[in-house]
């Protein structure tokens, strides 16, 4: 993996590049935020946006979902991905949300994984950004940046954010997270990434490999 020094460059770049990055998704409520994050598996957050820009007008709180069964949710979601099995979870979990925790989302890892439809990702995603509890959440643009960054090599997100969690101060999990992502979406696409322009390629171990093979 990338060394130390190099290690801290890449993080302190990534910093300030992306110094006021933050979620994209639209939310009001860290029950609204676990809503837009469980659909935005497979889904942009802009087409997620549209959908929840509508949906949290009529249904808001656990209780408006709970009070749903999934066919009823499903025309309000269907232009994601996987919006059946959304539906499902989204319902499952808003009735647990009000049977168990009175209406109030809970506010740990081991209590969010709980909820149906909830993994590691998304439960990092809502501990950082709705109740502002160190994590580090690893999607798809996370794990691909990492790795071409040289700053893990682990084999799935678990890993990856193994690696990253020891390399970057808990207080700064969340934002880096959303630096990566940026960085992701911005210029180290997973197809034809903008390397010639990149900020990162004097210190990007796949910049220097890909030009060492030219």
């Amino acid at each position: 993996m990338t060394k130390k020094d190099d290690t801290s460059i890449i993080l302190g770049i990534l910093k300030n590049t992306y110094k006021d990055a933050k979620t994209a998704l639209r939310f009001s409520s860290p029950f609204q935020l676990l809503v837009a994050t469980i659909l935005s598996a497979q889904t942009t957050d802009n087409q997620v946006n549209k959908i929840t820009d509508i949906l949290f007008q009529i249904f808001s709180e656990p209780q408006d979902f709970a009070s749903l069964t999934p066919e009823e949710l499903e025309p309000f979601i269907q232009s994601c991905g996987l919006y059946k099995n959304k539906a499902k979870n989204i319902v499952k979990a808003a009735l647990l949300i009000v049977e168990k925790y009175d209406g109030v989302l809970p506010q740990t890892r081991e209590e969010l994984m709980k909820l149906p439809g909830v993994g590691r990702k998304t439960a990092n995603v809502v501990l950082n950004n709705a109740f502002g509890i160190p994590a580090l959440a690893v999607d798809t643009h996370v794990f691909r940046v990492a790795h071409r960054l040289g700053l893990s090599n682990g084999k799935n997100a678990d890993e990856t954010e193994s690696h990253l969690v020891k390399i970057i101060p808990p207080k700064e999990w969340g934002a880096a997270h959303h630096w990566l992502i940026w960085h992701g979406r911005k210029i180290c696409t997973a197809k034809n990434p903008k390397c010639p322009g990149c900020p990162l390629n004097n210190y990007c171990p796949t910049f220097f490999q890909e030009r060492r093979n030219k």
